[in-house]
This record gives structure tokens, sequence and C-alpha cells, in this order.
């Protein structure tokens, strides 16, 4: 698969419908997916999103989740990327890494790079992120980012903390 983005550590691309598995993997820790109030994922839900989720946004938009993996070993860890999030009109930053990967700096280098991707190559004016009120290492990835704290919100029955970063203020 083509890199979308590379950092002097990890390979951004597109996921395949053949990585169904991998989301099922990242999805089983609970820890991982602790603030998102999410159920634990199933092989026939994972491809369902890839269908109808992940893998549209890149025709349609030129962006979307991307899967990330260790340069130095090929390792998937996780994902981070884009996404349009039409209900809202903006475009969100969103990441997930294995738990044995945390505190490493993953979250942040690809973040940043994502950002930089919406920004200089497909010129977008404004990005935002959103972070469960109690996620607060995911709250100080999104500040690394240069985000700034917008508003905290409800999404989808869960109190968030909304940030934001225009293109003229990165």
């Amino acid at each position: 698969m083509e890199p979308i983005i590379e950092t002097e550590r990890l390979i951004l691309h597109e996921f395949t419908l053949a990585d169904a598995q991998l989301l099922v993997d990242l999805n089983s820790n609970p820890e991982v997916v602790k603030y998102l109030h999410e159920l634990p994922t199933t092989l026939e839900v994972a491809q369902q999103v890839l269908e109808s989720v992940i893998l549209p946004q890149y025709k349609l938009y030129n962006h979307g989740r991307w899967a990330v993996h260790l340069k130095s070993n090929h390792e998937f860890i996780g994902w981070c990327g884009l996404k349009y999030v039409k209900e809202r009109n903006e475009v969100d930053l969103g990441y997930r890494f294995f738990q044995q990967h945390w505190g490493r700096g993953y979250a942040t280098e690809t973040a940043k790079a994502s950002i930089g991707y919406g920004f200089n190559t497909l010129n977008m004016q404004h990005i935002m992120a959103m972070a469960h009120v109690d996620n607060i290492g995911s709250q100080k990835v999104i500040l690394k980012c240069g985000m700034a704290f917008r508003k905290e919100d409800f999404v989808d029955n869960c109190p968030v903390k909304v940030y934001d970063l225009h293109k003229s203020n990165s």
C-alpha cells in the first residue's frame, strides 16, 4: 500500500477491506475504547465500518482515518487521520493506538502530520478534534498539536471537550 504520510518513525496509509481484523484487534482492549462508549467490534462490524465509513472518505474527500505502521518493522499500531463529519460540517482529527504503544509520542507525531496534510496538501482552513472530558491523555495530544479549546459539548451522549485549529493559526 502506498504511503499517504511518512513521519520519522511511522507510515500512514489507507485501510483496505482486508484490514478488518486489525480494527477488531485494536478495539478488543477495553482501555483503548474506554472513553468511546463503543461495543466490542466483531469482524462483521469492522468490515461494515470500513465499507460504509472509512473507505468512502478516501474517495469523497481525499482523506480519512489511516492505518499507522512502524517504519522499523511494519507493525500495525493503530490509526490516525482526518474525517469529514457531515452533521457538523467539520473535519475531525482522530487517533487510536494499541495500549502498548501509548506514551511514545506516536499519537502526537501522527496527529501533527495529519494536520499538516490537511492544511498544506488539501488546503483545509479549519480542523477540529474532540476528546472525552475524562480522557486527559487525548486532550494533551490535541493541545500539543496547537489546537485551542473551543467548548464542552455532548456527542453520542458523551461529554466531550471540543478543540480546533485554523490554518492561519498553525
